[in-house]
């Protein structure tokens, strides 16, 4: 019996929030979410999450490692809104309160196989040195309310903010029906590698 031809495709993401560098900060943790498109759903696993606090490293690098891991699985018909992970992190100021120390986000890689992204990381900042003070003594620094506003792109450019920091993602993506949908899911890597394999053929 001849099997039916797939209406949907699935990318499956796994790997983890390795470790993150902010130099002026220590015993930070971290959220992460997912955003995608009306035509993306998740199939199993977690959409968000949020990691232990860490301190940093003994080492010269005196980077903060999380490990914290990332396991989905989404189900769509197009591309389009293809999913994009949401990093905040989060830390003690010198009152004790937890403060954003940074916004950022990527889109999950295109292609199947294993992928380093590193993320910088940014935070809004006040519009006047009088509200800069204010929040400073109130322990209460502008933030997001909702930080997924941060892959969508609208109003952005009427925020002002401030780079700091990077946090580093290893991603393993894997995706299953994409060619039979009709879309090319090979990787750079293996395109040019065919076509310098031509051109050796041609040139013996």
């Amino acid at each position: 019996m001849a099997t039916a031809n797939p209406t949907v495709f699935l990318v499956m993401v796994n790997g983890q929030v390795e470790s993150a560098q902010f130099p002026e900060f220590d015993d930070l943790y971290c959220k992460y979410c997912f955003v995608y498109g009306q035509d993306w759903a998740p199939t199993s696993g977690l959409e968000e999450g949020i990691s232990q606090i860490t301190s940093k490293s003994a080492d010269v690098q005196h980077n903060l490692v999380w490990n914290f891991p990332i396991d989905i699985t989404f189900k769509s018909t197009n591309p389009f809104g293809w999913p994009q992970i949401v990093i905040s992190v989060y830390g003690p100021d010198v009152f004790g309160n937890d403060v954003v120390r940074g916004y950022g986000a990527v889109h999950v890689p295109f292609t199947p196989g294993r992928h380093k992204r590193t993320i910088p990381m940014f935070v809004p900042e006040s519009t006047s040195k009088l509200q800069k003070l204010t929040s400073w003594f109130m322990g209460r620094r502008p933030e997001y309310t909702d930080p997924k506003l941060i892959a969508q792109g609208e109003g952005r450019e009427v925020t002002r903010v401030r780079s700091q920091g990077f946090v580093t993602l290893l991603l393993n993506v894997v995706t299953k029906d994409m060619k039979k949908l009709g879309y090319d899911t090979s990787t750079l890597d293996m395109q040019t590698s065919s076509v310098i394999d031509m051109s050796e053929g041609i040139l013996k």
